[in-house]
């Protein structure tokens, strides 16, 4: 009988911490813009449609005029190629994707057309919405709309990168 009265306080005592924790969660809002640190930028992870899209196209390869033909081939898609040329120095990965907190949605849908093979560099300060995408040796061909819809299903939702927070989505 006895063990049965400990038992039974042991539960309760475990019922009102479980409470007590939930009710105390200082790691409720971790991941939103409300709970986000000082000083720590807002990342858009909203997935945006190609027209809505502003790229850069360089080139860091030996081929010529491969900026041009991979910019009109982005044109053709519907993205907003704001410049093109080439690049400061080559690159021997399929493609860098440079971007800031406002281009996260942007990059993430960008990634799906090098089949996630492109490298992304993260910048916090960036302050503009704008992705370069710069082309690298590696690179061969953009992925066509079927690989790209299967890119996107394997990638998942966009993510706001180490060292930001979501954007609080706008209810429309």
């Amino acid at each position: 009988m006895r063990a049965l009265v400990v038992v039974g306080l042991l539960a309760v005592l475990a019922l009102v911490f479980v409470v007590v924790a939930l009710v105390r969660d200082s790691q409720g809002k971790v991941g939103t813009a409300e709970g986000c640190p000082d000083g720590w930028p807002l990342a858009d992870v909203t997935l945006r449609e190609p027209k809505d899209v502003k790229i850069n196209v360089y080139n860091a390869t030996d081929e010529a005029g491969l900026a041009g033909s991979v910019a009109d081939d982005f044109r053709n898609r519907k993205f907003q190629v704001k410049k093109e040329g080439n690049a400061a120095k080559g690159v021997d990965d399929v493609a860098v994707l440079r971007f800031g907190p406002k281009g996260v949605g942007s990059a993430h849908l960008l990634r799906a057309y090098f089949l996630n093979n492109a490298e992304r560099a993260y910048d916090p300060k960036r302050k503009d919405d704008t992705v370069d995408v710069v082309l690298g040796n590696g690179f061969q061909q953009l992925a066509t709309t079927t690989e790209v819809n299967q890119s996107l299903g394997d990638l998942g939702s966009p993510q706001a990168p180490p060292g930001s927070c979501p954007m609080p989505v706008d209810d429309k």
